[in-house]
């Protein structure tokens, strides 16, 4: 495989971008109706030992795709990865050490649920080397968290916020608008709660029905879209009071609590997925290159540890890389730098002169010789602005 990714092409990297780590933990204790990731439900004990040693063995079958890159930082995603235990978790980062050079004081971010809270467990975590959780709270109105099928209660929401703050210097805290049933006074007092708790980091979505979920089979009622454009204008402005920062179209922080994870893909950066489903997106010198491992648990698990655990994988077309790129750098509020564009594609800014000018015209983006930033109206109309470049 990196013969054959390392012979000459059609492009040109005049470095490489900074790359990060991701590792999929796929179960979960229940799967959310809304949720199109690749999770699966646990009917019985998570096989940590056994998914350990494949994750151990996808990453050293990937190591001479990345020989010699520093890792700028590591997102355990899943599913549930708080499903895994803590001892679990903490040989997960010493196999990681063991086999990657890490930058120093790196961020490692751990996806958590309420659902799978109990008391000192986040400590723990902690103590294992994670650096920040992600808790996937969504609401704290048990009404909305049932309608979510979130195995969760807004008591245990607000009892592993409260656990985040106590053990984590940087935390992040998931909240979704726009819920069936819910009016704008509902989600007022949803993200007051939220607020409530000082997060350094707040990231607020949308409810979207997703092709293949129960939701799509079944697509309960949602508040309209003038509603779901009431509740944006007041996430903005209460976060702005609070002091949180819209840096990226969905994601807050308080200054020093940017998720450098999140950063990295926005800026087109390098990242290694592991893990049953993963997805990969590889810079080598003539090309860019994606990967995905097989989905299935027990399937990836085979195959992982056969040295096979990659289901596909393709170069990114030279005519898709303007879109890829501003798929991901629009979405930042302080836009990007054009120098980047031609860095991390290999491609001339004239691939964006076009739609750059279309979208300047249209009141979408402001830019000059050095950086291109969306407007207001164009974090407004971020699907239509990002087409642009299709």
């Amino acid at each position: 495989m990196v013969a054959r990714y390392m012979r000459p092409g059609t492009l040109s990297l005049s470095a490489l971008p900074p790359l990060a780590l991701y590792v999929h933990l796929p179960w979960c204790i229940r799967k959310c109706p809304y949720c199109d990731f690749n999770s699966h439900e646990s009917r019985e004990t998570v096989p940590e030992a056994d998914y350990l040693a494949a994750l151990r063995a996808d990453l050293e079958a990937a190591l001479p795709l990345i020989w010699g890159r520093r890792i700028h930082s590591i997102f355990i995603g899943g599913g549930t990865p708080s499903l895994f235990s803590p001892a679990a978790i903490e040989q997960l980062i010493t196999d990681l050490r063991a086999r990657l050079p890490l930058e120093p004081a790196l961020e490692i971010t751990l996806e958590a649920n309420p659902g799978t809270f109990e008391r000192d467990r986040f400590k723990a975590f902690r103590a294992a080397g994670v650096t920040r959780l992600s808790i996937g709270v969504q609401s704290f109105d048990d009404a909305l968290l049932r309608s979510l099928g979130r195995v969760h209660d807004a008591a245990q929401a607000l009892a592993a916020v409260q656990e985040a703050r106590a053990h984590f210097e940087t935390f992040n805290i998931d909240l979704m608008y726009a819920l069936p049933g819910q009016d704008l006074e509902r989600f007022e007092a949803d993200l007051s709660q939220a607020l409530a708790h000082a997060p350094p980091h707040l990231s607020v979505y949308h409810l979207t029905i997703e092709p293949n979920t129960m939701f799509a089979k079944f697509p309960p009622a949602v508040p309209d879209d003038d509603t779901a454009s009431d509740m944006l204008d007041l996430i903005t402005a209460r976060t702005a009071a609070s002091g949180l920062e819209r840096y990226e179209v969905s994601a807050f922080a308080r200054p020093g609590h940017r998720s450098q994870h999140n950063l990295n893909y926005w800026h087109y950066g390098d990242y290694l997925g592991i893990g049953a489903g993963a997805h990969s997106k590889l810079s080598l010198p003539h090309r860019v290159v994606r990967q995905i491992r097989f989905r299935d648990p027990a399937r990836y698990m085979a195959q992982a540890t056969a040295g096979q655990a990659v289901a596909r994988d393709e170069e990114v077309e030279r005519s898709q890389l303007p879109f890829e790129f501003m798929l991901n750098a629009l979405r930042l509020r302080e836009g990007f730098e054009l120098a980047r564009f031609t860095e991390r594609t290999g491609l001339p800014l004239t691939a964006l002169q076009k739609p750059l000018a279309e979208a300047e015209a249209r009141g979408w983006i402001t830019r000059d010789f050095v950086r291109v930033e969306p407007t207001e109206r164009g974090f407004d109309f971020l699907n239509d602005l990002q087409a642009l470049f299709l």
